[in-house]
């Protein structure tokens, strides 16, 4: 596993864990400000994980021989990206 995805996947485990306890705190009925606090966290760290992944994908798409294949690859990956904005 290459070293982004390694981290991209433990930062993934870390939002799940986050978001665990955020669900926790909605059910236990713990403040507004606090839950939102962790929630936005958790929205963060998927943010992170997500640009990460594309990122590692759009460095292996120039480090392609095949420019038809590259211009294809990297308007997959655009669309991927924007829809994370």
């Amino acid at each position: 596993m290459a070293a982004v995805t390694h981290a991209a996947v433990n930062r993934l485990k870390r939002a799940r864990g986050q978001l665990d306890a955020v669900i926790r705190m909605v059910e236990e009925g713990r403040d507004c400000e606090e839950t939102v606090t962790q929630l936005a966290a958790v929205s963060k760290a998927l943010d992170r994980a997500g640009f990460a992944l594309i990122s590692s994908g759009l460095k292996d798409c120039l480090d392609s021989a095949d420019e038809d294949e590259r211009d294809a690859s990297l308007q997959r990956l655009e669309k991927v990206f924007l829809s994370l904005a």
